[in-house]
């Protein structure tokens, strides 16, 4: 087709007008305000339009790049996924060795190609088993204290080709001693080795309120530790900011985005002190950013960091290979259930979605049942399949990008940025992340947005499908395994113990040596005589011992409350399911047609299914007296009358008389919120009323308490 037929064919349809679009929007909204039902709020401060034009990106001067080019919005990458794609991660939150061994390697052979080993509260801090205190041995993770324990949990793990994540906290220094020690004791090329050794102190103290040493002290070892990388391992990464803290703690988009930033920008400048240059810090760096449900909003805010980190190098002094980002996606635990769980596997799904989308490095999707218990066999493998689904199944590495220049994506990801990196300048002006967080900024700030989501759940009017909307009160919970910690910290205490002693005294004075060497050090050469202790036969926590002997633990903070938002609600299911009599009986006295009882009856099912209750919703009564018959029989604790408005001053008397003739203690709810009634309702001895704008927790957690349910 030539130019001037495509020219004439396209003058047969004339383009239809903004305004013409409004027009026709505005009929079919028959009279409700334009801008009230057709813009969104969101809890990042960004009102979300109806529609988005190209005018809306006009002025963006970042559409116009392309991937593996600065600002790198589009990714780091020039060829995206096609020439190779993410890593599939898994965290393995498994305490001991061997079974961490039996996990990784069945979760390898069935397509895992990053190891992602989350250690437990002892073996972050710095301490043997032997030396911590119980409930720390193996909690939320892998107990480490060896070099045969590593030996043993990674047996059989080629360390050339597979990718290491470890969540070190702020032991890192430790945890790679004993990592590149066993790869030198299997004759592996240290240059070979990939992954990240995570050290994040501002991201533990965030969450846990303190740091097992001081930051002079932890920015020392994250130097020491760095410096040697770069010369020895190039491509491993030793740093990890993560943006969990924020993002679990029910932060905004804007709020994880700008600390996330201010807090890399504080280990290039803390690095920077101790001589390390940006060029060497910046690519040393991994982000491990929490992605939610939000989906086109994630999208951008993946988006968003590229080019912020990007800026905030380059003004560093990076050169642009310095301003790539390394970019790891982990689904977020804030918006998953404990009730009706098997809907987080959908909720994951669509993270994930978002994360590549959003050109993630790596991805870790959460089992659908981690918030709850440890992840079995089953749950472990839908989230890894999750992930190759994606990759194998719907082509996503066949195209870079994809969700570039859609102007919705486009501008929301122009609009983040802005306000994060407004944020950010806010957090430098106030002397940095860790001057933000000891004056409780930053954690007051998440928490007030937090308190808005929660309440925005608690009044449905944002949905947690099966929690505040569309709950099943007769669902069983999902069994969750006691175990005994006691009597893992006892076994491992033992054979830590048994390490030490199977030492022969010259072994054990060359320890002591090799220990004596690290007091004092700085820089590679600190890390290099650690690793020859491991060698010898030191124990990650005497190494950390050497390392903070003239050392104290950091000033403690008020840490973020990390939460879910579903979690008030489960209490109320939880408070319900423990109920010795079983869940308390509703009934529902629907009065008239079924035209002017249904929509009220089906909100009030709803509604009470929230808390567990047993709903009893016949059909239709004539009179009232019928009602209150029906209501004696049931042996129901609570009655909803369930009409319209126009019947309610005739039937309202009548029934709570008759109810309370029967029993007077009854809870009498009204479903609707009559303006002109309430006071007159009061009086007849209605307790509370439903309706959209209720708050389902106040209102059933006053019900709950009327009952005797705690």
């Amino acid at each position: 087709m030539t130019t001037q037929s495509t020219t004439a064919l396209l003058a047969e349809f004339p383009p239809v007008s903004q305004d013409d679009w409004r027009k026709l929007v505005e009929a079919e909204l028959k009279g409700a305000p334009f801008d009230k039902k057709m813009f969104t709020a969101t809890h990042e401060g960004i009102t979300l339009k109806p529609i988005y034009r190209r005018e809306d990106v006009a002025n963006l001067p970042h559409v116009n790049s392309l991937p593996g080019f600065a600002p790198f919005v589009r990714g780091a990458n020039a060829s995206g996924y096609v020439k190779e794609s993410w890593d599939v991660s898994q965290e393995i939150a498994v305490a001991s060795p061997t079974e961490f061994n039996f996990a990784a390697r069945n979760s390898i052979s069935r397509g895992l190609n990053a190891l992602n080993m989350v250690l437990d509260r002892a073996t972050r801090n710095g301490l043997d088993p032997d030396w911590a205190a119980a409930e720390d041995v193996g909690f939320g993770g892998l107990s480490i204290a060896s070099l045969d324990d590593l030996n043993r949990a990674l047996d059989g793990v080629d360390l050339e080709q597979m990718s290491l994540f470890v969540r070190s906290g702020a032991s890192a220094l430790p945890f790679a001693a004993l990592l590149i020690a066993l790869a030198k004791k299997r004759k592996k090329s240290l240059a070979r080795l990939h992954g990240c050794i995570e050290m994040d102190p501002l991201g533990v103290i965030a969450h846990e309120g303190k740091l097992p040493q001081s930051f002079e002290g932890a920015y020392r070892e994250m130097a020491a530790l760095t410096e040697w990388a770069a010369k020895n391992a190039p491509q491993l990464q030793t740093i990890c900011v993560h943006s969990r803290a924020w993002h679990e703690a029910g932060g905004s988009a804007v709020q994880e985005l700008a600390y996330t930033l201010a807090t890399g920008v504080e280990y290039l400048r803390q690095l920077a002190k101790l001589g390390l240059g940006v060029n060497i810090a910046a690519p040393r760096i991994r982000f491990a950013v929490t992605v939610g449900t939000s989906f086109f909003l994630e999208i951008a805010k993946l988006r968003a960091l590229r080019m912020l980190w990007s800026r905030a190098v380059a003004a560093a002094g990076g050169d642009e290979t310095a301003q790539k980002i390394s970019l790891h996606v982990r689904t977020s635990q804030w918006n998953k259930s404990v009730v009706d769980p098997y809907n987080n596997m959908l909720r994951t799904t669509v993270e994930a979605f978002a994360g590549v989308l959003g050109g993630c490095d790596s991805m870790q999707v959460g089992a659908f049942d981690e918030v709850l218990r440890t992840p079995d066999d089953f749950s472990l493998r839908i989230a890894r399949n999750t992930q190759l689904v994606l990759q194998k199944e719907c082509e996503l590495n066949h195209v870079v990008d994809p969700a570039g220049g859609a102007w919705y994506v486009e501008n929301a990801t122009a609009e983040i940025a802005a306000r994060a990196w407004a944020l950010f300048q806010e957090v430098e002006k106030a002397g940095g992340m860790e001057a933000v967080m000891r004056a409780g900024v930053a954690q007051k700030s998440v928490a007030e947005t937090a308190a808005k989501r929660i309440k925005a759940v608690t009044s449905r009017r944002d949905s947690i499908v099966g929690v505040n909307q569309y709950a099943n009160p007769k669902e069983k919970p999902l069994e969750v395994v006691a175990t005994d910690a006691r009597a893992f910290h006892k076994r491992r205490a033992q054979q830590v113990a048994s390490h030490r002693t199977a030492l022969e005294d010259e072994d054990s004075q060359t320890v002591l040596n090799w220990l004596a060497k690290v007091i004092g050090l700085t820089g590679a050469d600190l890390f290099g005589v650690s690793v020859e202790a491991v060698s010898a036969g030191a124990t990650l926590g005497e190494i950390t011992r050497a390392l903070r002997i003239n050392d104290t633990p950091s000033e403690p903070i008020t840490p973020v409350c990390i939460t879910r938002a579903a979690k008030p609600i489960e209490g109320l299911r939880a408070a319900m399911n423990r109920r010795a009599d079983g869940p308390a009986k509703v009934f529902l006295c629907n009065m008239g047609t079924l035209k002017e009882h249904k929509a009220r009856a089906d909100f009030s099912r709803g509604f009470f299914s929230v808390g567990g209750y047993d709903v009893v919703s016949p059909a239709g009564f004539k009179t009232p007296e019928d009602a209150v018959a029906a209501f004696a029989k049931s042996g129901a604790d609570i009655a909803v009358l369930c009409s319209v408005d126009d019947n309610y001053p005739a039937l309202v008397p009548a029934l709570t008389a008759g109810i309370r003739s029967h029993k007077p203690g009854a809870t009498i709810v009204l479903a609707g919120y009559p303006a002109e009634q309430i006071e007159t309702h009061k009086q007849a001895g209605v307790d509370e009323f439903i309706h959209i704008r209720a708050d389902v927790l106040e209102v059933l957690s006053r019900i709950h308490e009327r009952l005797g349910i705690r």
